[in-house]
């Protein structure tokens, strides 16, 4: 078993949390993780992948064990976050990298790649967008008319995201047999979300989502020029970032490989080794 270690790197005058595995000189691999989550959901993978590679998982700032500076202090937007996480990397000395991008990963990840495209090596998305068919129509129809008109009308099914019973959908929905999904993670991802004055911040980035969509174009250029290679592997039953996502790869990322897994949208909770086995072969294919 290859020890991890738990570090913390000021970054902008903000402390980030970040974990950290496998030789320093191996090829890096950094993990984006999404909404409600942080690095928490990478603690069985980041083991299968440390006897090859130099592992990074940081919380993004509002997230998980990093500072989480009130939303009056600090705007969090998903250029912030990424600009914090390029820091992180920098100071790391990680200057090529593949990235496993999940959830708002995706945008962060996208990035970082569009602002220093020779950087990444290759990419993993798992439930990470970056297509308009990747949206489920029933979740982001209410997060689409808080985008057009932010009031305490549009807020409220927003602020719904953040409770519990939300939460564990996250978790669950789609997943085959639910007894293999830890209580744990949902009560964790709770719990930080919980923090007095965490829903502001979890509102600003929800607003902020919005801003990822006219990306899109420039991530599907650089896809074609880059040649990047690229793993999707989804939980098809996702309803959050529906399996539409995932084939959309296909047009703009040259021998794009697509899994589709049955699963949901949090994939390494019950599909950790069928995950971590394509993740293997993809990057012993794509690295060499």
């Amino acid at each position: 078993m290859h020890e991890i270690h738990y570090r913390y790197a000021d970054v902008d005058g903000h402390r980030l949390f970040y974990r950290q595995a496998g030789a320093l000189d191996a090829p890096a691999v950094v993990l984006l993780h999404g909404f409600p989550a942080s690095s928490f959901m990478f603690r069985d993978l980041i083991p299968l992948l440390a006897d090859r590679y130099h592992v990074i998982a940081p919380d993004h700032l509002g997230f998980g064990l990093s500072d989480a500076p009130a939303a009056a202090e600090f705007g969090y937007t998903f250029d912030a976050l990424a600009g914090l996480t390029a820091g992180l990397l920098g100071q790391a000395g990680v200057t090529r990298y593949a990235m496993y991008v999940h959830d708002y990963g995706a945008p962060i990840g996208w990035r970082l790649a569009l602002n220093d495209p020779g950087a990444v090596t290759a990419i993993i998305t798992q439930n990470g967008n970056g297509y308009e068919a990747g949206f489920g129509e029933d979740f982001w129809k209410p997060v689409r008319e808080f985008w057009r008109n932010r009031n305490p009308e549009t807020e409220a099914p927003i602020r719904q995201a953040l409770t519990l019973d939300a939460i564990r959908w996250q978790y669950l929905t789609g997943v085959p047999d639910e007894t293999l999904v830890s209580p744990d993670t949902w009560q964790h991802d709770f719990a930080q979300v919980s923090r007095p004055g965490n829903d502001l911040v979890q509102l600003d980035l929800f607003a902020d989502y919005a801003n990822n969509l006219p990306q899109y174009p420039q991530l599907h250029a650089w896809l074609r020029s880059s040649r990047v290679p690229l793993l999707a592997v989804w939980g098809r039953n996702d309803q959050i970032f529906i399996p539409g996502g995932a084939l959309a790869f296909a047009a703009d990322a040259p021998g794009a490989e697509i899994c589709l897994l049955d699963g949901g949208h949090f994939l390494l909770e019950s599909h950790l080794d069928a995950v971590s086995g394509h993740i293997r072969g993809f990057l012993g294919r794509a690295l060499s």
